[in-house]
């Protein structure tokens, strides 16, 4: 588990939604504030805050006054969740191109490419993370701060459903040929290549995804856990 700071509430909800993608709190599990507290090492006060910004990031629900669960991961929801990044990420992507900084893209890509292959877990969350770092990178310099939290957002849940694809196929459902063939594509800086190829590459992710989880029969419940 990373180092924290009990007094820093970022750190603290990044290493919740990490137990959340890696299902060490998983979809539907009961939380509250003690469990958070114990199982982490958080104060109480910052577990209550935690709880109340996971249930409005939807990451987290409310079922009863005295009953918060881990949100659920169902087919509907990764639908969901590829449907809305069709519709946002190449937009904001074309929109960022010409003022983004490829230096820091290359940097993070080449990270990514050092974790390959993942052997474990713990290599597996570094490389999801990485590869969010780096399509927020992508799309940071579009501005718009309301668009950016919603794919920031986005991206959390994407992590959470590329996680059942990881442990399930050992590998990832894109390739570093398709990166890159996707990031020559952003550095071209013009806007109709780069919709269609963002598109295009997260419609085939989308289709790996889908294809893992009906071919696999632990996935046949109302929560898809791995």
């Amino acid at each position: 588990m990373p180092e924290k700071n009990g007094d820093d509430t970022t750190d603290a909800y990044r290493i919740v939604i990490d137990a959340i993608v890696t299902q060490k709190l998983a979809p539907s599990q009961k939380v509250s504030e003690n469990i958070i507290s114990d199982m982490f090492g958080i104060s109480r006060a910052i577990s209550r805050n935690l709880i109340e910004r996971l249930i409005a990031k939807q990451f987290l629900v409310s079922i009863s006054p005295r009953v918060t669960q881990v949100a659920p991961l169902t087919l509907l929801e990764i639908k969901q969740n590829f449907m809305l990044r069709k519709m946002l990420l190449p937009e904001v992507m074309s929109l960022a191109a010409a003022k983004t900084d490829f230096e820091a893209v290359h940097a993070v890509n080449d990270d990514i490419q050092k974790l390959l292959p993942v052997i474990d877990d713990e290599s597996s969350l570094q490389f999801l993370q990485k590869n969010k770092r780096l399509n927020l990178l992508l799309c940071e310099e579009a501005g718009y701060p309301l668009m950016l939290d919603w794919i920031n957002q986005l991206e959390d849940t994407a992590m959470r459903i590329y996680w059942l694809y990881v442990k399930t196929n050992k590998s990832f459902p894109y390739s570093a040929e398709q990166q890159a063939a996707t990031y020559d594509v952003i550095m071209s800086k013009e806007p109709a290549r780069i919709k269609a190829m963002v598109h295009d590459m997260i419609a085939q992710t989308e289709d790996r995804v889908m294809t893992t989880v009906f071919s696999h029969p632990q996935f046949y419940t109302q929560d898809l856990k791995i």
